[in-house]
């Protein structure tokens, strides 16, 4: 054998050495198995959990009308149930998800609880206009997620979603009247 066949042959057996680990690796920590694309859903999902778990108390804390505050009650069931959900999933996956709120969303919250119509702006702001990006992205994960875990979290957690969007459709015309 010459010199180009053995480091050729060498190179194919060093890749070969890389594949098997990459595979082993592969089976040992599940965080491979799912995808960017799915983590990035499961880490917007938890920032979204998150905020609305915070909004929906800030809504307790602040709302004059029962119809609101009682949503933000249910904001903080729900979200909070579906945090704990995708926590558990998470932590099978290998997924560290964020403890806390991104800056942009920690300003949102302040705006909407410094607003001067509060009720109105918690409304719009979270009823409907935080739900509907959520939606957007449930929507998109239920269809296109490669992990068919993660794919039927976010096919679970849809309805409710949607379900809280429809609630603040109602609530529009109560925040309106404070």
């Amino acid at each position: 054998m010459n010199m180009k066949t053995l480091t050729i042959a060498a190179a194919l057996i060093g890749t070969a050495l890389v594949c098997a680990a990459q595979a082993q690796t592969k089976a040992q920590n599940p965080a491979n198995a799912v995808n960017a694309k799915d983590q990035e859903f499961m880490t917007e999902a938890a920032l979204g959990g998150l905020y609305e778990v915070q909004a929906g108390t800030l809504a307790q804390q602040k709302a004059r009308t029962p119809a609101i505050q009682s949503y933000g009650s249910m904001l903080v069931q729900d979200h909070g149930a579906a945090n704990a959900e995708l926590k558990t999933l998470a932590a099978r996956k290998g997924v560290a998800l964020p403890t806390e709120l991104r800056a942009d969303k920690t300003k949102k919250l302040e705006k909407i609880s410094n607003a001067k119509d509060f009720e109105a702006e918690f409304v719009k702001e979270v009823g409907l206009n935080d739900h509907q990006t959520d939606i957007a992205l449930f929507e998109k994960a239920s269809r296109d997620a490669k992990d068919p875990d993660v794919k039927a979290f976010a096919a679970k957690t849809l309805p409710t979603l949607k379900a809280h969007r429809e609630h603040a459709e109602g609530l529009k015309k109560v925040a309106q009247r404070q």
